[in-house]
C-alpha cells in the first residue's frame, strides 16, 4: 500500500534512540541498561488484580462506558490529596488524568506552542519531550546545567534576551543525568517565572523514588504567582501498563487542556482509572514507595560501586540521590555511539548521549538504568561495558593510567 505524503511536523520529528535501541537490546542474552524500566517484580500484581475484579463485580457496566475527559473523580481526589502532602497545594478540579504523563507533556506544547515559540530546556534534556517540542515546529534555547541541575543563573540571561511560551525541565533525578535543582535554584526558578510570566512544566515523574538526601519540595509549591504546570505519574511507583499520569495546574490552564485531550483520546482508560482508585483506597501506597525505594538504592549503589570498580581513569558519572538513572561520561575523544556496536557484541546496552542535548551533542556522555537490573547482573554489565570503554580509551590516548575508583559528579 501506498504512503500519502506526510505533514512538515511529521517530517520534524525524529525516532527515539531509545526505542531503536530497545529493538535490539530485547535479545534475552543482552544484558541492557538502556531502557528506563522499573523492575517488574516490583509492581503489586497481585493487589491489581483483585482491584479490577473488584471493579468488574461491583461497577462494572460504568468501567467499561466512556467517561469523563477530566477524569475518574475519586482518582482526581486521591491525587490531589498526595499533592497536598507534598506540599503543592491543589483541588480535584486543579487534577487532569492522562494516558501517562508523556501526554501530558503533549497537551502542554498543543495548548501553549505555536511553530517558532521558544522553548527553553535544559543541556541535556529528556529525550521525548525534546520530540514532542520539535513536533510543534517549537525553537529551542539550551541552558547548561551541573550536579546542582538547571544553571538558574543561565536561564535567568535567556529570558531577558528572549521571550519564551514555555521552560521545560526534570528538577529532581532529572532524565538523562540523576541529577537533583538545589533548593535555592527552585527558589530562583519560581521567581523568574513570576516575574517574567513564562511558563513552566515541571516534569516530575520520579519525585517519589529518592534514595538518599533530604526531600526538596516542588518547584510549583513555591511561588502562586508563577504559571507553573506540575506533571507526574504512578508509571514509576506503580506500573508503566496502567498509562495514568496526571497534570496539575490553575483550573483556566486544565480547562484548556481538557479541550486538548479530548481532540486526542476523549478520556483515560476508564477501567484503570477505576480500579487504580480502588487499589489505592486500602493498599498501603507510603509502604509499597518505600518497598520500591529500598530495591532502587540497593541497585543504585550496585551500579556506583561497579563503575569505581571497573571503569578506566578519565571516566566521570554522577552520583543520583534516587530515581532511574546515572550519567557516564567517557574519557576525552571518545564516541559512545561508536561504542554501543561494541557493547552490544559483548551483550551489554547502554544508550548514547547525544540525542539528548537539543543543539550541540557531546557525544562522548551515555546514559545507564539500574531499576531493572538485580546487583550481580548490574556487576557483571558493567565489567563487559568497562571493558569496551577501556578499549576506546587506548585508542584515543594510550597513555593513560589504570582505572579509576571513583568520580565526581559530571557537569554539563
Amino acid at each position: 500500500m501506498r504512503s500519502p505524503k506526510f505533514s512538515r511536523r511529521t517530517s520534524r520529528v525524529k525516532a527515539s534512540a531509545i526505542r531503536e535501541i530497545l529493538k535490539v537490546t530485547e535479545r534475552p542474552e543482552i544484558l541492557s541498561f538502556a531502557g528506563g524500566l522499573p523492575a517488574p517484580e516490583a509492581f503489586p500484581v497481585a493487589e491489581l488484580a483483585r482491584a479490577h475484579a473488584e471493579v468488574f463485580a461491583r461497577e462494572g457496566a460504568a468501567a467499561l462506558q466512556y467517561s469523563t475527559t477530566e477524569g475518574f473523580g475519586p482518582l482526581r481526589a486521591w491525587i490531589a490529596e498526595r499533592m497536598r502532602r507534598r506540599g503543592l497545594y491543589a483541588s480535584p478540579e486543579q487534577v487532569l488524568i492522562t494516558s501517562g504523563s508523556q501526554q501530558g507533556i503533549d497537551l502542554v506544547a498543543r495548548v501553549l506552542v505555536d511553530p517558532g515559540d521558544v522553548v527553553v530546556v535544559e543541556s541535556p534534556s529528556y529525550l521525548a519531550a525534546l520530540q514532542v517540542f520539535e513536533a510543534h515546529e517549537a525553537s529551542f534555547v539550551t541552558v547548561g546545567s551541573d550536579e546542582h541541575g538547571m544553571r538558574v543563573d543561565q536561564l535567568e540571561r535567556a529570558l531577558k534576551r528572549v521571550r519564551p511560551k514555555l521552560v521545560y525541565l526534570v528538577p529532581t533525578f532529572q532524565n538523562p543525568k540523576g541529577t537533583t535543582l538545589a533548593l535555592e535554584r527552585r527558589e530562583q526558578l519560581a521567581r523568574l517565572a513570576a516575574e517574567h510570566g513564562v511558563a513552566v512544566l515541571e516534569d516530575d515523574p520520579y519525585g517519589e523514588l529518592r534514595y538518599s538526601g533530604a526531600e526538596l519540595p516542588a518547584v510549583a509549591s513555591l511561588d502562586r504567582r508563577a504559571p507553573m504546570i506540575y506533571l507526574s505519574t504512578f508509571s514509576k511507583t506503580l506500573a508503566p501498563g496502567l498509562r495514568i499520569g496526571w497534570v496539575v495546574a490553575a483550573e483556566e490552564t486544565i480547562r484548556a487542556l481538557t479541550v486538548a485531550k479530548q481532540a486526542c483520546d476523549l478520556h483515560t482508560g476508564t477501567l484503570v482509572q477505576r480500579a487504580a482508585a480502588r487499589l489505592l483506597e486500602s493498599f498501603d501506597y507510603d509502604a509499597h514507595v518505600a518497598r520500591v525505594r529500598a530495591l532502587y538504592a540497593e541497585r543504585r549503589d550496585a551500579m556506583l560501586d561497579a563503575l569505581g570498580r571497573e571503569f578506566p581513569s578519565g571516566t566521570t558519572w554522577t552520583r543520583p540521590e534516587g530515581g532511574l538513572f546515572v550519567w557516564v561520561g567517557l574519557p576525552d575523544g571518545a564516541d559512545a555511539s561508536r561504542l554501543l556496536p561494541e557493547a552490544l557484541r559483548e551483550q551489554v546496552a547502554f544508550v548514547p548521549g547525544a540525542p539528548f542535548f537539543a543543539r550541540a551533542p557531546e557525544r562522548n556522555f551515555l546514559r545507564l538504568n539500574f531499576s531493572n537490573r538485580p546487583p550481580d547482573s548490574i556487576a557483571e554489565g558493567m565489567k563487559r561495558l568497562a571493558s569496551v570503554a577501556a578499549r576506546a580509551a587506548q585508542a584515543t590516548a594510550p597513555s593513560r593510567g589504570p582505572p579509576g575508583r571513583g568520580a565526581a559528579a559530571q557537569t554539563a
